[in-house]
């Protein structure tokens, strides 16, 4: 029986060891799909914490109950391990390790290039490899294929390759790994057939295409659109500023249209791993064709604009009330790029923390899921206990993350300043609320001031 057919039957039959490389928000929910689909998983992971973690049935990611893992180790077909070694025993491997952006906000593919190498020290033939990583056109071919076809393998007969995107949004209650359609791409039609045949397993929907490339620009033109329409709005909201108007009630009654509208909505920033980072992965690609996307470009430069905008934003109101950001109290309501989870990554309220810091400001934050995180100097900064009494000592309060556990009448009725960058405080009618992209009254100079 030659590898295909084996890895096939394998895979239908459900004695196919899987294994997943990053325990991270994606690697983990699909580990626990695909050992609930029957499968025995070993999950892969450097960090030490994580797998002490997982082997005690404690979960560090808030889509994964604790319940779920202690149901996934008591099939005994769930092993988390450190140990590489363990790709000599699998049948099929998916890579869910981060794909960052480097200080001159390129691709970094380094922790794709280095699982790359323990596969290479430690391979059989007929595996089955899925990258998930987001990232640039061609990576499956290049820095997977190319590696391991120089030992001698041949892609669709000694090993098979598929790229599918990880789709994962974290804190979501309706779409899940199991229901969200994953899209996937083969190298070769057995490669594209076995990997949608596990997949097909795993999740509800497959959507195959015609090759990785394909899988890889999906991923990058959905969250690449959504950059581009929030800088729309963003930009709308900065004109609605400088007109008077409110942005929050002209997308509403936008959004009346039934059709040929789509509401994206303002913020202090974009955050999370995909929308900040996947159009500068295809922006990057890009200029090895000497295509300039200036879509990307332009979109991205608005984006990261806000926070400075949020900042202006807060001097603009302490004036009205004799203040300057310097020297005044400044708590940041929410830390977590959105609401209802704990996820930091890229998150702009990380961003304004400083900025407030480096305009000479007392900063604190208060966010009851993100409970910490480390600042640029490295120190762990913590979030405030929930204390009307101490709330009301601030200058002034920004909205960063719109949490729905937060009392939102409460915190309007403590008096205190408040920039809401969410429009969370809507319909709330207090003369201290502040919303970005809408008139900010501007002080009233009395006539005691000019003698």
């Amino acid at each position: 029986m030659d590898r295909y057919r084996e890895l096939k039957q394998k895979i239908q039959q459900k004695t196919a060891k899987i294994g997943v490389v990053g325990l991270g928000y994606v690697g983990l929910p699909l580990t626990m799909e695909v050992v609930k689909s029957g499968y025995t998983v070993v999950g892969i992971d450097l960090d030490f914490d994580k797998i002490e973690k997982l082997k005690a049935g404690i979960s560090y990611i808030q889509d994964v109950a604790d319940q779920v893992v202690q149901e996934c180790n008591a099939t005994n077909r769930f092993l988390p391990t450190r140990d590489y070694r363990v790709i000599e025993e699998l049948d099929a491997l998916l890579i869910c390790v981060p794909t960052p952006l480097n200080e001159n906000q390129d691709p970094d593919t380094s922790y794709i290039t280095a699982v790359v190498q323990q596969i290479k020290r430690y391979m059989k033939q007929g595996l089955l490899i899925s990258l998930e990583s987001t990232t640039y056109p061609g990576t499956t071919e290049e820095l997977i294929q190319r590696e391991i076809e120089k030992l001698g393998y041949q892609v669709g007969t000694d090993f098979f390759l598929c790229y599918s995107p990880e789709r994962v949004d974290p804190g979501n209650r309706s779409f899940t790994t199991y229901n969200t359609p994953k899209i996937i791409g083969g190298t070769t039609e057995k490669c594209l057939e076995l990997g949608s045949l596990l997949y097909g397993n795993l999740v509800q929907t497959v959507i195959p295409v015609s090759s990785p490339k394909v899988a890889e620009m999906a991923k990058l033109l959905e969250n690449t659109f959504r950059s581009v329409n929030i800088a729309f709005v963003n930009e709308m909201a900065l004109l609605c500023d400088k007109m008077g108007i409110d942005i929050w009630e002209v997308i509403k009654s936008a959004a009346t249209k039934p059709f040929g509208f789509m509401p994206f909505y303002p913020g202090p920033g974009i955050g999370g791993h995909c929308i900040p980072l996947d159009p500068m992965y295809l922006s990057w690609k890009a200029k090895g064709f000497r295509f300039r996307s200036q879509f990307i470009e332009i979109a991205q430069s608005i984006n990261v604009s806000m926070p400075d905008y949020v900042l202006n934003t807060t001097a603009r109101v302490l004036n009205i009330y004799a203040k300057s950001i310097n020297n005044s109290k400044i708590l940041l309501l929410g830390m977590a790029y959105k609401p209802d989870i704990d996820d930091l990554r890229e998150s702009p309220g990380l961003e304004l923390y400083e900025l407030f810091k480096r305009s000479g400001a007392v900063v604190d934050y208060y966010d009851p899921y993100a409970q910490s995180f480390v600042n640029k100097q490295g120190h762990v900064v913590r979030s405030i206990s929930y204390d009307v009494e101490k709330m009301k000592r601030y200058d002034c309060m920004v909205l960063i993350t719109n949490h729905r556990c937060f009392n939102y009448r409460e915190l309007a009725e403590l008096g205190v300043a408040i920039v809401d960058t969410r429009n969370a405080f809507d319909g709330i009618k207090c003369p201290n609320i502040y919303k970005i992209g809408s008139p900010i009254p501007t002080p009233e100079v009395k006539e005691s001031q000019l003698a």
